[in-house]
């Protein structure tokens, strides 16, 4: 079975995440890196309700809070120097892809 396109690119934003929080200072460890990984795994859950139907409009609209909590969660990264600039671009690009993504699937299901 071929995955769809959004739940691939957020399992890969995902796997690309995770190694780079670890590498977080142990002081944001509770914080930021906790952070970062809780939306990231409450997103994508967010995108397995959404294949219910009868869950899918809240189930999208919770994903769409957790993908700009993700946003500002990797831009509060990035100012206080836990990402470089290339990563923090990095991560920007896979997350405007998911978004969207996302967009396009709210649409199409109202």
């Amino acid at each position: 079975m071929k995955e769809s396109p959004l739940f691939a690119k957020s399992y890969d934003f995902i796997r690309w995440l995770i190694p780079q929080t670890v590498k977080f200072p142990r002081t944001q460890r509770f914080v930021v890196t906790e952070r970062l990984q809780t939306t990231a795994m409450d997103f994508m859950e967010c995108l397995y309700q959404a294949t219910d139907k009868t869950q899918q409009t809240n189930a999208l609209k919770q994903a769409d809070v957790k993908l700009k909590q993700l946003r500002f969660y990797l831009r509060l990264s990035h100012d206080l120097t836990l990402l470089d600039t290339r990563r923090f671009e990095h991560a920007s690009r896979l997350l405007e892809e998911v978004g969207r993504l996302l967009g396009g699937w709210c649409k199409s299901a109202v």
